[in-house]
């Protein structure tokens, strides 16, 4: 039988008490459906790789688009969904509380909000104005039964400004405001990983891996990481052998099918659902 929403978001909040757990993104209901035939215990959505697959860049998809994919995100399996919920939609606090309650009505299990504005000019939020943004994404949360994780994203490494202190101070400010668990994407050294979850232990912290790495499951669990997230490298990974067989085809060439799965095979995957 199909898991209730309330047991997803409980088994979601266990795999953050202890260990370290890898929380793959996929980019559509196969996808994620595939992921789960794997055995992994829960999925992250993926705001680039959704994007991709509906010819956009990320963070160019509006508002409502992105909460159906959530829904249908859950609908498509019995694992908790981590939403990529991009900076909360909201030019304020009183905006993200909103699209925070919309989020959280499409049954996903957490949500993250990162504090980056999309301005070259000004790439992230002043610490005062995420922080508050943090506290009304955590109302919102409350306010609907308080059972959804809060995950809260310091953007400095992915928004040109790679400054450990500062993303130190606001992830140290974010747990305080009420966020559940905290990221900062784009941190790859043991030396940042282990600032990182110094400074806001007990909270567990997520890791970003969506590139050829050196470091194994038990490397970043030894560093006191609690879950690793792939962003859009699952995606970037589909696009690279499509693109490489398309590329070929436009040279009149018919090559790179050998790695391709069988239909049947992918038939027989999803036949359940069906």
């Amino acid at each position: 039988m199909s898991r209730t929403t309330a047991e997803k978001r409980a088994a979601f909040r266990a795999l953050h008490a202890s260990g370290c757990f890898i929380l793959p993104n996929p980019w559509d209901a196969g996808s994620a459906r595939y992921l789960q035939s794997l055995g992994f215990s829960a999925l992250a959505t993926t705001s680039a790789g959704f994007a991709w697959s509906a010819g956009r860049p990320d963070n160019n998809v509006p508002r409502e688009v992105i909460l159906a994919h959530m829904r249908e995100m859950v609908e498509a399996t019995d694992l908790p969904i981590n939403a990529d919920f991009e900076n909360g939609f909201g030019a304020n606090p009183e905006e993200v509380a909103q699209s925070v309650a919309l989020a959280v009505e499409t049954g996903v299990a957490g949500l993250s909000v990162e504090d980056s504005t999309g301005r070259a000019d000004a790439p992230l939020f002043p610490i005062d104005e995420a922080v508050a943004r943090i506290r009304a994404a955590r109302q919102a949360i409350d306010n609907a039964g308080g059972d959804t994780l809060l995950v809260g994203r310091a953007e400095n490494f992915f928004a040109g400004v790679p400054d450990l202190d500062d993303t130190l101070a606001r992830l140290k400010a974010y747990a305080a405001a009420g966020a559940d668990c905290l990221y900062a994407p784009g941190i790859r050294t043991r030396e940042q990983i282990e600032a990182v979850v110094a400074a806001v232990t007990p909270k567990p912290v997520n890791l970003l891996i969506g590139w050829d790495s050196e470091f194994t499951l038990q490397d970043v669990a030894a560093l006191g990481v609690r879950r690793v997230s792939t962003g859009g490298g699952l995606a970037r990974a589909a696009w690279g052998g499509m693109m490489r067989v398309a590329q070929g085809l436009a040279e009149g060439r018919f090559v790179g099918f050998a790695d391709a799965p069988a239909g049947a095979k992918l038939d027989a995957l999803f036949q359940q659902h069906a």
